[in-house]
């Protein structure tokens, strides 16, 4: 999080000087974006941080060939059809003996089953006529079944016996976030998985981010993107939940792009649950100034992966033609992401990148840094 905030501020940095000394930008007709400079850092060093794009049918062949695609979740359905429900301390165990009722409900038939079952005590057993105290924690009703016809039969001839959970208590997922109704979900003998959990908490709140799904298991998390899940039909991001899972789903706050240079409206603006485009983020900024904005000089910037080592991933869109807005509105924005619209010449735009190069590297270096003291 430290080495994302610097690199926002770094690209802040940049954008604001740029636009006092030099607004406006440019990639040349060759597609490079920075032209050759005398200063100290070289085309070559800056390109180790940041890496340039043209918006073109081909790079947007290639972002979207990197889309999940629908597909059948072998291992869920493997899961889903493997699941037995392990009984637990506090569960309530409803027994039924064939053709012995007193042994069946003893408390009497006008009870709730869960007032009249066995309650599995904190050690883990019950208590049951003719045959004495059991241990039933962690087996399950098939195997507690099998125990208690086994026990029976030195009294009673051939006994039919049933064993059901009259009660689920002693198991549970916990939800918390931004769903409707956050808190506790008993795990019963009917499998649960996280799109059911979300579904039994509420449905996700309005201020949801539901790219952003976390799981806690035994202190590992896992994240999830429910729009792949929804829109996509992608079933690797649904899982099996287990006892004890925590599933937070985090709010929007971060769910943002921010639109900046020679627009109407220049500020953050929130991304709906489907996304946004390149085309929407200049819609909704009210589109550009046409006296003063270069309509070559379209830049989204974008945080790039840390494993890289650079620090951003910069895409061009030369909107001087109508028909690239074409290209716009097929190009999706990621969260934080900025989109730049320049007003000056290409050359004095990259002159003021080129100064500003120093002062990048080392907020990068910095979070870097910091990011490796934190981990360590």
């Amino acid at each position: 999080m430290t080495n994302l905030k610097l690199t926002v501020l770094a690209l802040s940095t940049l954008f604001t000087a740029s636009c006092a000394f030099a607004p406006g930008g440019h990639i040349d007709q060759g597609g490079s974006m920075f032209a050759s400079s005398d200063d100290d850092f070289s085309n070559a060093d800056f390109n180790k941080l940041v890496e340039t794009h043209t918006i073109s049918p081909m790079l947007l062949s290639e972002l979207n060939a990197n889309q999940p695609k629908p597909q059948f979740n072998e291992q869920l359905q493997a899961a889903m059809g493997n699941y037995d429900y392990k009984v637990g301390k506090g569960d309530v165990l409803l027994i039924t003996v064939w053709n012995h009722p007193e042994l069946t409900i003893p408390a009497g038939s006008m009870r709730d089953p869960v007032d009249a079952g066995n309650w599995v005590h904190n050690d883990g057993s019950i208590f049951y006529p003719y045959v004495g105290r059991v241990k039933v924690e962690g087996l399950k009703v098939t195997e507690i079944r099998d125990i208690l016809a086994d026990k029976l039969a030195k009294y009673i001839e051939s006994p039919q016996v049933d064993v059901t959970v009259a009660g689920f208590r002693s198991q549970r997922v916990y939800v918390t976030g931004e769903v409707q109704k956050p808190g506790v979900l008993p795990v019963t003998n009917v499998p649960m998985t996280l799109i059911e959990a979300v579904s039994a908490s509420g449905g996700l709140t309005p201020e949801a981010d539901w790219t952003t799904v976390t799981l806690t298991r035994n202190g590992q998390e896992r994240a999830f993107n429910l729009r792949e899940l929804y829109q996509q039909g992608n079933t690797d991001q649904n899982i099996l939940l287990q006892p004890n899972d925590v599933l937070h789903v985090a709010r929007n706050d971060q769910n943002k792009v921010f639109v900046l240079g020679e627009v109407r409206q220049p500020k953050s603006y929130m991304m709906g649950r489907s996304g946004m485009t390149l085309a929407e983020a200049l819609a909704d900024a009210g589109g550009w100034f046409e006296a003063t904005a270069n309509a070559e000089g379209v830049f989204v910037i974008r945080i790039a992966d840390p494993a890289t080592g650079r620090v951003a991933d910069v895409y061009q869109l030369n909107a001087k033609n109508a028909t690239a807005l074409v290209l716009a509105e097929q190009f999706k924005l990621q969260q934080r992401d900025i989109v730049y619209v320049t007003a000056a010449p290409v050359a004095r735009w990259n002159r003021v990148i080129s100064q500003l190069l120093p002062s990048i590297t080392g907020l990068y270096s910095l979070g870097r840094f910091q990011d490796d003291i934190s981990s360590n």
